[in-house]
């Protein structure tokens, strides 16, 4: 269970910081790491949840989006 919980997490983060380093803007940057932050949140928080995954991911993204006003 924890192997897998780390690879998920490690999956995420890598995403994240990929995407983030593509020429985006800096709203489009902080709300895809909100939403990778978000998302490791919520799994770590829920115990691997699928929903609290991406119930994490929808708050960390929203909160990233809007950070950047």
């Amino acid at each position: 269970m924890l192997l897998k919980r780390s690879g998920t997490i490690a999956v995420v983060l890598l995403i994240t910081f990929a995407v983030s380093a593509c020429g985006m803007s800096h709203r489009g940057r902080n709300t895809a790491i909100g939403t990778g932050v978000g998302a490791v949140g919520g799994a770590v928080l829920t115990g691997g949840s699928t929903w609290g995954t991406l119930g994490g991911a929808a708050i960390g993204g929203i909160v990233g989006h809007q950070v950047s006003r």
